[in-house]
C-alpha cells in the first residue's frame, strides 16, 4: 500500500485559506509524503460526487474543506462519512462559536472575504503604489510611503514589499549602495514614517549574489559578490540604520512571511507612538 496521502482541498471559493491552512498543518509533521488535488469554487453536490469519486478511487485519501453554506457542508460530510474516507471542516465550528459570542448570524457567504469594499480597493491601491516604487524608484513619493524597507542588494526587499502591499500597506523600497544613495527627505527626517533596515549574514548574501550573477550568465562584477567586500557592505550598512534609529531585521533565516510579520508589527508601534 503506498504511503503517500492524497490531500484533497475543496473550497467554495479561491481555496487560498485552505492552503494556507494545510501548509501550517503539514509543517507539524516531519515525515509526511502527500499530493495535493485542490478544487476552487465548489459550489454543488454534483461536483462535491465528482470529487468524492476520485478520492474513494485512492488509497490514504484525507478531505480538508472550508465550505460556509451549511446544507452543502453536511452532504460533504456526510457522504464522505459514509465512503469512509476522513474529512474534516476548517471554518465550520469556527464560524458557529463566533456568530454565537456576536450573538449574530453569520452571512454563510462564499468568498465573502473578497467583496470589492473599500478595505479591497485600498489593497489594489497599496499593490499599485508598492510596484511603483520598488528598487528606489519615485523617490520624490516616498512621503506617502506607509512603510520604506532600506538594505543592500539581496536582502529580500521586493518579495518583502509586495507581501506588505497585499496587506494593504503602501511600500517603498530603497537599494543602500552607501549612505549617500539614500533620499534626502530620508536624511533630514528619518523618522517620518516607518522605515525598517533589512539585513543578512554575508557569507548568505553571497552566495545569493553569486547565484544571481550566475542566473544573468554575468560574472564579471567580482565586488558585487566578494565575501570580503560584502562583509564591508553588511557592517557599513547597520552603521547607518543606527545612525538613523531605524530597527533592523535579519532576514538571514526568515522567510518572507516572517519577515513581513515583524514588520508590520514594527508599524503598529511607529503608529501608535506617533499619535
Amino acid at each position: 500500500m503506498s504511503n503517500i496521502y492524497q490531500i484533497y482541498l475543496i473550497s467554495d471559493s479561491t481555496g487560498e485559506t485552505l492552503e494556507r491552512i494545510f501548509l501550517a498543518l503539514k509543517a507539524q509533521f516531519k515525515n509526511i509524503e502527500y499530493k495535493i488535488h485542490s478544487y476552487s469554487f465548489t459550489r454543488t453536490e454534483n461536483q462535491i460526487l465528482k470529487i468524492l469519486e476520485d478520492a474513494g478511487a485512492k488509497n490514504n485519501s484525507i478531505i480538508l474543506y472550508t465550505i460556509v453554506d451549511n446544507n452543502l457542508a453536511k452532504y460533504l460530510a456526510n457522504t464522505s462519512n459514509m465512503r469512509k474516507i476522513p474529512c474534516f471542516g476548517v471554518l465550520g465550528n469556527l464560524i458557529l462559536n463566533f456568530s454565537k459570542i456576536l450573538n449574530q448570524k453569520a452571512s454563510h457567504e462564499p468568498s465573502g472575504q473578497h467583496i470589492l469594499n473599500d478595505e479591497y480597493y485600498d489593497r489594489i491601491e497599496a499593490i499599485q503604489f508598492t510596484m511603483n516604487h520598488d528598487d528606489g524608484n519615485l523617490l520624490s513619493e516616498i512621503d506617502k510611503s506607509d512603510i520604506i524597507l532600506v538594505g543592500v542588494s539581496r536582502t529580500s526587499k521586493t518579495p518583502t514589499s509586495i507581501y506588505l502591499a497585499n496587506k494593504g500597506f503602501k511600500t517603498s523600497n530603497i537599494p543602500l549602495v552607501n549612505e549617500n544613495s539614500l533620499p534626502e527627505k530620508l536624511k533630514k527626517d528619518p523618522q517620518f514614517t516607518c522605515v525598517v533596515g533589512l539585513s543578512t549574514e554575508a557569507e548568505r548574501l553571497a552566495d545569493l549574489r553569486k547565484n544571481r550573477m550566475n542566473s544573468l550568465k554575468e560574472n564579471d562584477n567580482t565586488k558585487y559578490t566578494n565575501l570580503d567586500d560584502i562583509k564591508d557592505e553588511v557592517v557599513k550598512a547597520k552603521k547607518t540604520f543606527q545612525k538613523y534609529k531605524w530597527p533592523v531585521i535579519d532576514v538571514t533565516r526568515k522567510s518572507v512571511e516572517e519577515t513581513a510579520a515583524s514588520i508590520i508589527k514594527i508599524h503598529e508601534i511607529y503608529s501608535n507612538n506617533d499619535k
